[in-house]
């Protein structure tokens, strides 16, 4: 499946860059997040609970950003397993554009898979669920960042 969506937020880059790369803010921005650690500037490792359709399950798994382009872009990859309910991997392309001092358009282009009983659910199912959680991802991203400037 594949997802991108661009998103405006009321900060310059380089802040915008810093809050994508604290842990404290991913941690209050990502659904179902349960813990999220940094063990090296390019690698995290993250427990998160979802809920899609009927099923219920706990992905562990780890995250390493790729090609970093302080304060521009990175390339986020992700693997996790959930157990009997399967695995889900992915890459996000992530880039920052700024419009102004105080004006950044976030952009992403994300392609994700899954595998095992969550992937039965089918494709209409597993769209709009990655397409919701990606979308919750960014409003709580932009809240919990406009609220630490304000």
């Amino acid at each position: 499946m594949q997802l991108n969506e661009s998103i405006n937020i009321p900060l310059g880059r380089e802040s915008v860059w810093k809050a994508l790369n604290d842990i404290a803010v991913l941690r209050q921005c990502i659904p179902g997040c349960e813990e999220l650690t940094m063990n090296s500037p390019t690698h995290l490792t993250a427990t998160v609970t979802l809920k899609v359709g009927p099923i219920k399950a706990r992905f562990t798994g780890d995250v390493n950003l790729n090609e970093i382009k302080a304060p521009e872009s990175y390339i986020i990859q992700g693997e996790g397993k959930g157990g009997g309910a399967g695995f889900a991997k992915g890459s996000a392309r992530v880039w920052l554009e700024q419009v102004s001092t105080d004006n950044t358009i976030l952009h992403y282009d994300a392609s994700a898979d899954v595998g095992g009983k969550i992937a039965q659910l089918g494709s209409r199912l597993l769209d709009s669920t990655a397409k919701r959680l990606a979308k919750k991802f960014f409003e709580n991203f932009n809240t919990v960042v406009s609220n630490q400037t304000s």
